[in-house]
């Protein structure tokens, strides 16, 4: 297998962290999306969605989507995580929280990055309302991710899933990409955004 990648972006960071936790590695293959490496008509081939990560089976079949990436991963390497949830309770948790977590943080907080900044001006329309907007609704969306920590020791279940992945990425990208002081104003998710982190497959991404 190979992995597709430009390691800095939250997309693969988040296929390398889970890769980490369930204890396995594949070969990588480095792209630079600013360079447009993934704009040539040989990567675009291989990815649906003409973006990273994108993973190559050895029979030349691909996939991509972050998630769907890790949900094969998960069953390839044989790990006892559980990772998207260990029961049917869980597992419909998982998937709750993380459309929750990726649909109001990340992919809100991508879209106010990308139109603020214009850093894709040259692919794509930016639009520094819609920018604007969307960090607004990263700010309004904060304090439900707070609330629901002050209830459980994680995002989804009482212990560790994808969406702790998912939701570390997004807290980070807010502090570092959006210049929001979250862990200042959100005690819950600053306790267990500390915890998260003493993680070894964070630590050595981060």
């Amino acid at each position: 297998m190979k992995l597709y990648e430009t390691a800095m972006t939250p997309s693969c960071k988040r296929v390398s962290i889970f890769l980490k936790e369930i204890g396995g590695d594949v070969e990588r293959v480095a792209l630079n999306v600013r360079e447009g490496d993934n704009l040539s008509e040989a990567f675009k081939a291989k990815s649906v969605n003409g973006k990273v990560p994108v993973l190559e089976l050895d029979d030349g079949t691909t996939l991509c989507e972050s998630v769907a990436i890790c949900r094969y991963l998960d069953e390839v390497f044989n790990n006892d995580l559980t990772l998207f949830g260990k029961s049917h309770l869980e597992r419909a948790q998982v998937e709750m929280w993380h459309r929750v977590v990726e649909f109001q943080g990340l992919y809100t907080a991508f879209q106010a990055l990308r139109n603020i900044t214009a850093i894709y001006q040259d692919r794509e329309n930016c639009v520094l309302a819609w920018g604007e907007e969307s960090k607004s609704r990263v700010l309004a969306f904060i304090p439900t991710l707070d609330k629901r920590l002050s209830e459980s020791e994680y995002i989804a279940t009482d212990r560790f899933t994808i969406v702790d992945i998912t939701g570390f990425i997004f807290i980070n990208f807010a502090i570092n990409g959006l210049g929001i002081d979250v862990l200042a104003t959100s005690p819950n998710i600053a306790r267990w955004y500390e915890c998260v982190a003493k993680r070894d497959a964070f630590q050595e991404s981060f």
